[in-house]
């Protein structure tokens, strides 16, 4: 009985960590594309794209990718602790990979990582990611809001075009279930703290929250502040490039300009918020409707969508790869010299 009960447990963490976000994706890619002519979509796929030009675009989201670990680096220093810069940028990249298996889990390997290799402690290695991670939310809210407020036109037709987004997001802003959940558990969290503070298991979890709060102080005790913002504008730039470079390896797209460019590139970077492995299905989804509002005839959206979702992917997949196998052997050879 207890194998059984640990086999269902095995089971059951799989099916919601990988399973369930996998078939969500799938289920979302099969709408989008089963009534679409899928002859005419290949044959966009085989004969009209520049490939030679989605492979010169891989290089900036490399590029991106490798700042964000130094950047991740400065935020780590500035607590007081030591990291080698080839392991935390080795980290970042199989983060990516790991991501694509396991939907925000990655985040979690790349910490634990870390503090494998490192000796660092995992909470506060947690803490400086969670000032890696809001300094991504304030970028895509900002650069959404600037799109908002100069393509107000854009949004409207986006929204006339697929009303359930609209109103889903009415449904979870007005749900009374949602602020009364948010307000029992930060009731409970407060009693629990305050009055069974004396208990062994919750003593551990105040430091392992302090522990994490130490970690997200870091932006505070950075004496390069504004190494940071230039590193984070590089690795938004190069994501930004990353995408934007694709809409030349296609006819239909390469006229369009930067502006529309930014909007659907800012559309797709929503769309990744979802956990579901690399953003499959959503991404396809913001991105075809993005460029159908912009004339895009919808087979080729959904063609362009495909081939750049398909090529980034194994992109990182490639690169992922290659940090994890890298991050055990160049700190065995460290060990060795030591």
């Amino acid at each position: 009985m207890y194998y059984l009960n640990m086999k269902l447990k095995t089971f059951l963490k799989t099916f919601v960590k990988i399973i369930l976000p996998l078939a969500l994706g799938v289920l979302l890619i099969w709408y989008i594309y089963h009534k679409m002519d899928l002859t005419a979509i290949w044959e966009v796929v085989k004969s009209d794209v520049r490939y030679d030009i989605l492979i010169f675009s891989l290089i900036f989201g490399l590029l991106a990718n490798i700042t964000r670990g130094y950047r991740w680096g400065l935020l780590i220093r500035s607590i007081g602790e030591k990291v080698q810069t080839k392991n935390v940028v080795y980290a970042v990249l199989g983060n990516y990979a790991v991501n694509l298996v396991l939907p925000r889990m990655g985040e979690v390997w790349r910490c634990g990582i870390i503090t494998r290799y490192e000796k660092i402690p995992f909470t506060k290695l947690f803490g400086t990611l969670l000032i890696d991670r809001l300094s991504d939310t304030i970028m895509v809210g900002s650069i959404t809001f600037l799109i908002f407020v100069f393509n107000i036109d854009f949004f409207l037709n986006f929204f006339s075009a697929n009303p359930a987004i609209l109103t889903g997001f009415e449904n979870f802003i007005h749900s009374i279930w949602m602020y009364t959940g948010l307000l029992l558990f930060a009731v409970i969290i407060w009693a629990v703290f305050k009055y069974l503070g004396h208990l062994s298991l919750v003593a551990k979890a105040k430091r392992l929250l302090l522990d994490i709060w130490e970690g997200v102080k870091s932006i505070w005790y950075l004496d390069k502040k504004w190494l940071f913002i230039v590193q984070t504008f590089i690795i938004w730039g190069g994501y930004f490039l990353y995408f934007y470079t694709t809409f030349y390896a296609f006819d239909f797209t390469r006229h369009l300009g930067v502006g529309v460019g930014l909007i659907a590139f800012t559309m797709s970077s929503i769309a990744v918020a979802v956990p579901v492995q690399g953003g499959f299905g959503p991404w396809h989804f913001m991105v075809i409707a993005t460029l159908v509002c912009f004339g895009v005839d919808k087979t080729d959206a959904a063609a362009f969508a495909l081939v750049v979702h398909t090529v980034q992917t194994l992109w990182m997949v490639i690169c992922g790869l290659f940090g994890i196998v890298a991050l055990p052997i160049i700190n065995k050879n460290e060990k060795s010299k030591n």
